[in-house]
């Protein structure tokens, strides 16, 4: 392990001042880790403290969680240690139990992570995980991403240990007198990873010595792949809003290595990135080819739409609440909308707002709703057609037409808000005073 202090340094991997995080379960890579990081410490300028997570699933756990904890206390380090009852939110979420540990223990870390506890979480994953990891995506079916790896740094997340072999880390341990206790599970075949590395790699390795090297070194060529076509999806042309990304549907009809690339970036930049495969994705590429208001339900509650000339892929449909609300200036917040914001102006030619109506054409009963079944609408320009057709014709996505508020005096709408005013409130040569009015809108 004599380069990993090179490899933090040229990965940029930590910075003066952090505090490390050492995910450790008393196995032989996390102390390994945790000692390395402890001793190194100094001379990079930077804090360690490790974390240890009972995730209550073994009979030992509890004594592997003593064992780091009395580990700590007698070398003076800081420790922040966690049970959590995996079993009881495998019953809750009805998921397994290793994706059950895992995103309860990444709730951990990110908690830690939010509250500046820690300026990063090290990892003690090494050569052979990653090559095994590399195999079990690829078993799974996976594409170039998965075919990459793990990285060594992702987001506040490091693994310092990423090129460092198994027989290195025992060496180390050996060499340090550093004690570890074995999860027995590991030994447990029933589970993919274990099957892979217990059963598989032996084999692989016995016919080919430096298979780890050489499915590494793939894992790399790979990421670089990934790298290069993903630097050549237009990701401006996304509009994120909130929790709802909207795709052109002609950014989806190049390549398709490129379409879907696109269509998982717009997912990640509304923080879906979990459960969406490649069968997914090729839904969501059909669906931009599909009539106009067609969707379909995906995982993670996420939704797709195709919306005129746009694929919008949101994970909730809104729902609005009543809406009532007298006229007056100032600012109105509405749910599941935005914000209106009115002001009474003489500078008739003043164009900063999304909508300027005449002060005098405003009845003394208008409000601020939500559409109706029998509303009607006087287009600029004359013409009176039903509020919904006009909507249509605007090509208002139906899935927000519920959820645009309206200005209406009984059932003449007057403004809608963010799309038109009415012929009836527009400013003519006799105005004398107006609305401005504003509309910022977060769907």
């Amino acid at each position: 392990m004599n380069n990993i202090l090179s490899i933090i340094k040229s990965n940029n991997l930590i910075n003066k001042e952090d505090i490390i995080g050492v995910a450790c379960s008393g196995g032989r890579d996390s102390m390994a880790l945790l000692h390395f990081l402890v001793n190194s410490a100094s001379e990079l300028c930077f804090s360690v403290v490790a974390i240890n997570v009972d995730h209550n699933i073994r009979e030992k756990s509890e004594d592997d969680s003593q064992f780091v904890i009395n580990y700590c206390e007698k070398n003076n380090i800081k420790i922040y240690s966690y049970k959590i009852d995996v079993p009881a939110i495998c019953e809750k979420e009805k998921i397994g139990v290793e994706l059950a540990a895992r995103k309860a223990r990444y709730d951990i870390f990110n908690m830690l992570l939010k509250h500046g506890t820690v300026s990063k979480i090290a990892l003690g994953h090494h050569l052979q995980d990653q090559a095994e990891t590399i195999l079990l995506n690829i078993f799974r079916g996976t594409g170039l991403k998965g075919a990459s790896g793990m990285k060594m740094s992702s987001g506040n997340f490091i693994r310092p240990l990423l090129t460092t072999s198994r027989t290195e880390i025992q060496a180390y341990i050996t060499a340090n007198n550093i004690p570890f206790v074995d999860d027995e599970t590991n030994f447990e075949n029933e589970q993919s990873r274990n099957y892979i590395r217990n059963m598989i790699m032996p084999l692989i390795r016995n016919k080919w010595p430096h298979a780890d090297n050489s499915i590494t070194s793939f894992g790399k060529i790979c990421a670089e792949d990934e790298n290069y076509i993903n630097n050549q999806i237009n990701k401006s042309s996304i509009i994120i809003s909130g929790r709802t990304a909207k795709i052109p549907t002609s950014c989806l009809v190049v390549n398709n290595s490129l379409s879907s690339r696109l269509i998982s970036y717009a997912l990640n930049q509304i923080s879906i990135n979990k459960n969406i495969e490649k069968k997914h994705l090729s839904a969501i590429c059909e669906l931009s080819l599909a009539s106009n208001g067609s969707k379909i339900h995906l995982p993670d509650k996420l939704i797709a739409i195709k919306e005129y000339n746009y694929l919008t892929l949101t994970n909730k449909l809104i729902s609005p609440a009543k809406l009532n609300l007298p006229f007056k200036k100032g600012g109105l917040d509405i749910p599941s909308f935005g914000i209106i914001e009115t002001k009474l102006t003489r500078k008739l030619e003043n164009h900063n707002y999304t909508h300027i109506i005449d002060h005098k054409k405003l009845p003394d009963n208008a409000i601020w709703r939500y559409k109706q079944k029998d509303d009607i609408f006087e287009k600029f320009g004359g013409g009176t057609k039903s509020l919904n057709d006009f909507l249509i014709d605007k090509k208002v996505p139906y899935r927000l037409r519920g959820c645009t508020p309206v200005l209406a005096s009984d059932n003449e709408i007057l403004v809608v808000a963010g799309v038109e005013i009415s012929n009836k409130v527009k400013l003519d040569k006799n105005t004398v005073s107006a609305y401005g009015i504003n509309v910022i809108s977060f769907v």
